[in-house]
């Protein structure tokens, strides 16, 4: 399960022991439906309304590095994600992937994937998620956070790098500054499927390259997912950070010597 992720709120909706009336039953938000009138926009907006009803926690700590780790495979996600739709708690940041991944399964045109965030703030560091979407050529987000810029995004984008760019801006507001990007892979729409979510295929250590930089680089990174060319970084050499525009490819083999025809002895 997922009750040790969080916790319900304590205070506001807490009623006393010792009051003559009943515990009035806390409500519990409708879990949307995709109708085939609804356009993809109304659709993601439906879930973002949703996330918000459940809430976010009002006493927890920022999304941390090892609770992504606890999530790997599609089959457990999808478990996760029916329990918080029948309990019905508050969720926070990784809980709103996991449930946006869960909510927008079945939609091929929708492509949906991970985008970390690790910023700095008054000498601490501070991590966080949302849920990156690409549809009909625009990119948007889904998410949960206690900012209200830093969560859902509407799908306008038109590149991945303007809808980075946006949360970049948005951090300023509060005085944060991003010194890490993560863009994870497209998560596959099959429900029962075993392959691990790819979190972080790509790494930019913003803080040191230039918003040109920045941009060349996830460009190139969102035109090969479109093209679905990319591979889990798991299946190859170790993930490195991407600064100052460092090209990451492999180094290219050495050309062997062009072999000699092979002749058949006719005699």
């Amino acid at each position: 399960g997922w009750r040790h992720l969080t916790q319900p709120p304590v205070g506001n909706g807490s009623c006393l022991i010792s009051s003559s009336s009943p515990c009035a039953q806390p409500s519990v938000p409708p879990v949307p439906n995709y109708k085939l009138s609804m356009s993809i926009p109304e659709w993601l907006q439906a879930i973002q309304t949703y996330m918000k009803m459940l809430q976010y926690p009002l006493h927890s700590v920022h999304c941390c590095k090892e609770g992504l780790k606890a999530f790997c495979l599609c089959p457990r996600l999808m478990e996760t994600a029916r329990e918080m739709t029948r309990e019905s708690l508050p969720i926070k940041c990784l809980e709103a992937v996991i449930l946006g991944i869960y909510l927008t399964n079945g939609q091929p045109s929708v492509e949906r994937f991970p985008i970390s965030f690790k910023t700095h703030f008054s000498g601490n560091y501070f991590h966080h998620v949302v849920l990156g979407i690409y549809c009909n050529g625009r990119y948007g987000s889904l998410g949960m956070s206690r900012r209200s810029d830093l969560m859902d995004k509407p799908l306008t984008y038109r590149t991945l790098s303007d809808l980075i760019f946006e949360f970049e801006d948005s951090y300023k507001k509060y005085l944060h500054s991003v010194k890490k990007v993560k863009i994870g892979l497209y998560v596959p729409h099959e429900p029962h499927s075993f392959q691990p979510i790819e979190w972080k295929q790509l790494v930019l250590n913003v803080s040191k390259m230039m918003r040109t930089e920045v941009r060349k680089e996830l460009e190139k990174f969102a035109r090969d997912m479109r093209m679905k060319i990319l591979k889990p970084s798991s299946a190859h050499s170790p993930m490195k950070e991407r600064s100052r525009g460092k090209s990451l490819s492999p180094r290219r083999r050495q050309a062997s010597p062009p072999r000699r025809p092979f002749r058949r002895d006719k005699s």
